[in-house]
């Protein structure tokens, strides 16, 4: 399946000069969205993966599904203060300022094997700021999956090594 057929681009959004690759096209096609989710997990299913953490809130439509189909536990990444319970957190980088991921103390058991989904691999900053949370905890990163990969931005470059795979490179 072409996934890039389902993708909607959108010029000069959020600001001029980006080209937003908009998911919600290819999440609306129940065979698309289907089809996408069962190729991560053919991938992964082999991996003994425990938890699929997701950082918000594309990485939940991404993530909590591929857990379900790999039958194993979802880890909500949020922003800071987004938490009920006692969570670690990590301060990441934005253009213009900074922000924090949390997540609850209590996610990860050491050594638990984990896998990162989300929609988009950028930059590469919240997810690097996802593999600091994990290994706070002890958790066995395994991979990161995505639906898309910027390729030009070389995010890929901040992952320390993780095993990145993407179903869509532009």
């Amino acid at each position: 399946m072409d996934f890039k057929e389902y993708i909607r681009n959108i010029p000069d959004f959020p600001q001029p000069g980006i080209q937003f690759k908009d998911i919600t096209t290819l999440l609306k096609d129940g065979a698309a969205y289907r089809e996408a989710i069962d190729q991560f997990r053919d991938l992964y299913k082999d991996k003994d993966i425990e938890l699929v953490a997701g950082p918000e809130a594309r990485g939940f439509v991404v993530g909590a599904p591929l857990a379900y189909a790999l039958g194993a536990g979802f880890i909500p990444i949020r922003k800071s203060g987004k938490l009920p319970y006692e969570c670690i957190e990590a301060e990441y980088s934005l253009e213009y300022g900074k922000d924090k991921l949390a997540m609850h103390v209590d996610a990860i058991k050491p050594g638990q094997k984990v896998l990162i989904a989300d929609d988009l691999l950028a930059t590469g900053g919240t997810i690097a700021t996802t593999i600091e949370l994990i290994r706070k905890l002890g958790g066995e990163i395994v991979g990161a999956a995505f639906l898309i990969e910027l390729e030009f931005l070389n995010g890929r470059e901040k992952l320390d090594g993780i095993e990145v795979f993407s179903l869509m490179k532009y």
